[in-house]
């Protein structure tokens, strides 16, 4: 059976209204948001917190994050937005970085935290299930974009990359890792163990700290060691330290301080019962 993704070539643009385009990465990048989004709203009552304050945190959560996402791969592509300012406006074009939007969606945490005497453990576990599964419906829009694809590759499911988009290197090279399903297939298993943790842990009374710690830890230890072991086979530029691609150090980065923070950090007294 001759496979789809070997033989179809995808095109950017979804549909056109006029001179109005929308483009396909654009619209997985809105249905990952909105699918997070539903998730955490309705995970809230497992954690006993108000859907209209979860609500309210999840817009600054997504505003921040798309502009720590967006920030992130300006600094990664710095010398092409310094030359082209107006195309870091251009989101829809791709060019968002995801661990841009987690430090960005941390920071929001942190401070919604503190200022509500929320716990931080508990806040970063509600939302980690839908954020995965957001992550991995987003990951299409790199698809038909036809960017962040891996090395050359003979196996029946490698996709055909046109030569605009091919690296120099490559040229005559046809077929390519299709590492956006492979990050995808990730992180919706990665979906599939927090929700079922989560569950699980709800059916006593509430979440405690211990577990909450556990969900988040395992959000970051597991998505972060998934696109470190990924970025072997990505041909994609990147800036390069010791042999270690970027994403692969922040990758590195993230996983060593959550592990300090879940072992050394106290048990946090916040005025949620959950």
């Amino acid at each position: 059976m001759i496979n789809w993704l070997h033989t179809w070539q995808p095109h950017a643009i979804a549909f056109s209204i006029g001179p109005l385009s929308v483009n396909w990465y654009g619209l997985f990048i809105v249905l990952g948001m909105a699918s997070a989004l539903l998730i955490s709203l309705r995970l809230a009552k497992l954690y006993h917190l108000d859907r209209d304050l979860i609500f309210d945190l999840s817009f600054w959560l997504i505003i921040n994050g798309l502009i720590g996402a967006r920030l992130y791969e300006g600094l990664i592509e710095f010398s092409y937005y310094s030359a082209h300012p107006w195309s870091i406006l251009k989101v829809w074009e791709g060019g968002l970085a995801i661990h841009g939007g987690i430090i960005a969606g941390l920071i929001t945490l942190i401070y919604f935290s503190k200022k509500h005497s929320w716990s931080f453990w508990k806040l970063s576990a509600l939302f980690a299930p839908g954020l995965a599964l957001g992550q991995a419906i987003g990951r299409f829009g790199n698809y038909f974009n036809q960017e962040l694809f891996g090395k050359p590759t003979n196996l029946p499911w490698g996709i055909p990359i046109d030569l605009l988009n091919r690296p120099l290197e490559y040229l005559s090279s046809p077929f390519f890792h299709p590492t956006f399903l492979y990050e995808s297939l990730g992180l919706l298993i990665i979906f599939v163990i927090l929700l079922t943790l989560t569950l699980i842990t709800s059916r006593r009374q509430t979440i405690s700290l211990l577990s909450a710690k556990l969900i988040t830890g395992l959000y970051i230890l597991l998505a972060s060691a998934l696109r470190l072991m990924l970025e072997f086979i990505k041909i994609d530029y990147t800036p390069v330290l010791f042999g270690w691609r970027l994403p692969q150090i922040t990758s590195l980065v993230l996983i060593i301080i959550f592990l300090i923070f879940i072992i050394f950090t106290p048990y946090e007294k916040t005025n949620q019962s959950s």
